[in-house]
């Protein structure tokens, strides 16, 4: 009843956002009389910003048309590489009529983006893919908003991510790296597992950024919420069925306006604050702060529903059963064992100051994939990063991504050792000792050369 009582609140908020909005534009357009008026530039903030209260968000587009690669501007294109009901699996193909370029881009390593399925739209890792796709060929799950998938195509666990994960990797081959970030970290754990424990290629790099791999350690709020309620409590009070004015109608699902209210929660006094700055901004005709702000906020306030059992199930296994950690977790009878992972390297990546996935969550997996030599495994702790700032701003940019980058080049050739005349970034990333707290600075390899880069 919820749902519907939601929806019939946003149809009948639509007319008034859609009046606001044509309002805001006649208190400022040149020609109209009233931009004249006194208060003029305040009324029309005012109403811009009601406009944005009451609007309906839909599903942002990627909208990278082109990259820069080796200092040169390439175009982008999306493709659809896999289509499943719950998912998409989505290549940025860049073109080139550069022989050089092209020549260096065909070399140059696979990267698979593994993104949540949390709330918000694979397209919050906008910057992510942006930024990749200098000096990598990237591909990303698009995950589909459960309110839009036919009950004909049955239900979604979360072991269906699992195989998910498995086809995409098998798909690209055993040249792939993959980046998982946040929830995702423990469904590709999983994946990749199992793709080891069965005898498959396992990817060259695993990278993983601010996921909640071992619940337990540095609990949050978010751990907290798992924790203190009982797997009923959630299954009674957050889950609802799609209601009739879409494809899904009858599926049960975590409804996204439930999670967008659970993210603003979190942080109501950031967000009352952002949106009075705006106000702010509209009025002194600060076009590039105001223009952030949207930018921002249409993704953040476009969400997506998740299928019921994929979200119940991910809420026992992760936050209240802790499965992967204490071995409990099985999928088709096989269990999930980290430590049979032998081949690839390993960086995990946190934020200092993330209050979503708390210190040493992500860490945690150095601890469970002892197959993996201790050389090759990795952490980086990001100074004054929080959740979003290991994968998106200045902070990603700057910080995170040579190290991931360097981190790639350097098991990109042999999946066993690292290749000759690659750099990982020494300052950055620390080298893991086991299972030792202690970490000491990865040794700096020679410096890569030219022709090193070009493979």
């Amino acid at each position: 009843m919820l749902y519907q009582l939601y929806e019939t609140q946003r149809a009948l908020m639509a007319p008034f956002s859609e009046f606001a909005s044509a309002s805001a534009k006649l208190y400022t357009h040149p020609l109209s009389a009233f931009s004249h008026t006194p208060m003029a530039q305040r009324v029309s903030a005012g109403l811009d910003l009601m406009h944005r209260l009451a609007k309906d968000y839909e599903k942002p587009e990627f909208d990278i048309r082109s990259v820069s690669v080796d200092g040169v501007d390439v175009a982008v294109q999306e493709q659809v590489a896999i289509s499943k009901p719950f998912c998409r699996l989505l290549r940025f193909k860049r073109f080139t009529d550069n022989p050089a370029v092209l020549d260096e881009m065909k070399s140059q390593p696979t990267v698979l983006v593994v993104a949540p399925l949390s709330g918000h739209h694979s397209t919050l890792l906008r910057d992510t893919v942006r930024v990749l796709l200098r000096d990598h060929k990237v591909l990303i799950t698009d995950w589909t908003d459960a309110r839009t998938v036919p009950l004909e195509a049955g239900p979604f666990h979360l072991n269906d991510y699992v195989a998910y994960v498995q086809e995409f990797i098998r798909f690209v081959g055993p040249d792939v790296h993959v980046i998982s970030v946040c929830q995702p970290t423990v469904p590709v754990l999983a994946a990749v597992s199992l793709m080891a424990t069965n005898g498959e290629f396992t990817p060259r790099t695993l990278t993983m950024m601010g996921g909640p791999i071992d619940a337990r350690l540095s609990p949050t709020s978010v751990n907290n919420l798992a924790t203190t309620k009982s797997f009923e409590w959630f299954e009674n009070n957050v889950i609802y069925r799609v209601p009739s004015n879409f494809a899904g109608v009858g599926r049960r699902v975590y409804p996204g306006f439930l999670q967008h209210t659970g993210f603003v929660a979190m942080n109501p006094d950031r967000h009352v604050s952002s949106h009075y700055d705006y106000f702010l901004d509209l009025i002194r005709g600060d076009d590039s702060s105001a223009e952030s702000h949207r930018q921002f906020y249409d993704e953040y306030n476009a969400v997506l529903d998740m299928p019921a059992e994929y979200y119940l199930e991910t809420i026992k296994a992760v936050f209240q059963d802790y499965a992967l950690v204490n071995g409990t977790w099985f999928k088709d009878g096989v269990q999930v064992r980290p430590q049979d992972i032998t081949t690839g390297a390993l960086l995990t990546v946190e934020g200092e100051l993330d209050d979503i996935s708390g210190a040493g969550q992500t860490r945690a997996a150095h601890g469970l994939c002892t197959g993996i030599p201790k050389e090759r495994q990795f952490h980086y702790d990001v100074e004054g990063a929080g959740h979003y700032g290991i994968f998106a701003g200045r902070r990603w940019r700057e910080l995170v991504y040579p190290v991931v980058k360097d981190f790639i080049a350097r098991y990109n050739s042999a999946g066993k050792s690292a290749a000759p005349g690659t750099e990982l970034v020494a300052e950055a990333a620390l080298q893991v000792g086991g299972s030792s707290s202690a970490r000491t600075l990865a040794k700096r390899p020679p410096r890569k050369t030219r022709a090193a880069s070009q493979g």
